[in-house]
């Protein structure tokens, strides 16, 4: 729900002064009073949050369908949409607060112009939406302002979730239907990634990386992230059944400490991660199956989260992890 209510608050705010601000600008001082600055950012305010309603239209499952065209035609039909949605509550306010009559000549001369500002603004936002959606919010803004153009230490907390038996499964299924498979778990266990405070590193294969700066979410998120991930394959079950035969099972690995963070590459540059701590954290999540455990957790991450009563903590004692000559500490947590 944060992810939802942040924005639409944030919007609504700008919407507000920016209406309060076109007023002072473009109007005539004559009509400058408290009712007119009111009803200028209420109009302002209305843009902002229809704008956002279609944008959440066209970031839900409900426009699946929208997501299977190519990339441009996407952008362009939901720029269109977004464009028309806007323009029309435009005029449905200068109405409502202003009681203009809409006319044939504002129908034919001026709502055509709202249309196509409405349009070159919903192109920038949507251009904007899937660069942060390509690379993601914090490491765009970090290589916005060149912090990882030279490697860079950071504490780190990082999640290592893979699909169990991916193998099998292409031997059974078929490698595209398989595919289809990861991408639709993929994307139905990103909300309660986004929900904990996690930001996706990478998808490798039938494996995704995700990451948290230390001390930037509430100290619990890290493992309930797991099980909020847990909750939703839980809650789809029955889809999975339906479609695709079966319901994804997953392990995973949790880590925390430092980790070495730089731009590589020239021609496409990626921000990349290295170091002991990625090691640690995916020879965990493979050493769930020899376990027979969900998820293991490093004590260097449990040092970090009270992991309060109702999750049960089972010490597995100092692991020889492979490629690794010190031992870890690891424990099984796991929901009683």
């Amino acid at each position: 729900m944060r992810r939802v209510w942040v924005p639409t608050i944030v919007l609504f705010a700008l919407g507000f002064v920016f209406g309060a601000g076109f007023r002072y600008v473009f109007n005539s001082p004559e009509e400058a009073n408290i009712a007119n600055y009111l009803r200028s950012s209420l109009h302002g305010a209305g843009l902002g949050l229809s704008g956002w309603a279609a944008h959440l239209y066209f970031t839900s499952r409900s426009s699946a369908w929208l997501r299977r065209w190519p990339l441009a035609v996407e952008l362009i039909i939901r720029s269109l949409a977004m464009a028309l949605v806007v323009a029309t509550v435009a005029a449905a306010l200068e109405v409502i607060l202003y009681g203009h009559r809409i006319d044939q000549h504002w129908l034919l001369n001026d709502y055509p112009k709202i249309v196509a500002l409405a349009f070159a603004g919903s192109i920038l936002f949507g251009a904007v939406y899937e660069l942060v959606r390509l690379v993601g919010g914090r490491a765009l803004v970090n290589v916005m302002l060149g912090r990882y153009r030279r490697p860079t230490r950071e504490e780190r907390v990082l999640l290592f979730l893979d699909l169990v038996g991916s193998t099998t499964l292409a031997e059974q299924m078929g490698e595209l239907r398989v595919q289809d498979l990861l991408t639709r778990f993929f994307f139905d266990i990103d909300e309660a990634i986004v929900a904990h405070g996690g930001e996706v590193h990478a998808y490798v294969g039938d494996e995704v990386i995700v990451t948290w700066p230390v001390g930037t979410s509430p100290e619990r998120a890290y493992v309930d992230c797991f099980f909020a991930i847990q909750d939703r394959i839980t809650e789809l079950a029955d889809r999975y059944a339906s479609e695709f035969g079966l319901v994804p099972n997953f392990r995973a690995g949790l880590h925390a400490g430092p980790v070495v963070i730089s731009e590589c590459g020239d021609s496409r540059p990626q921000v990349a991660y290295f170091g002991d701590t990625m090691n640690v954290t995916a020879r965990l999540q493979e050493r769930c199956k020899e376990a027979g455990r969900n998820l293991l957790v490093s004590g260097e991450l449990l040092r970090l989260v009270d992991p309060g009563k109702n999750l049960a903590v089972e010490p597995l004692g100092h692991t020889q992890l492979r490629g690794r000559k010190a031992e870890v500490e690891v424990f099984a947590v796991a929901r009683p």
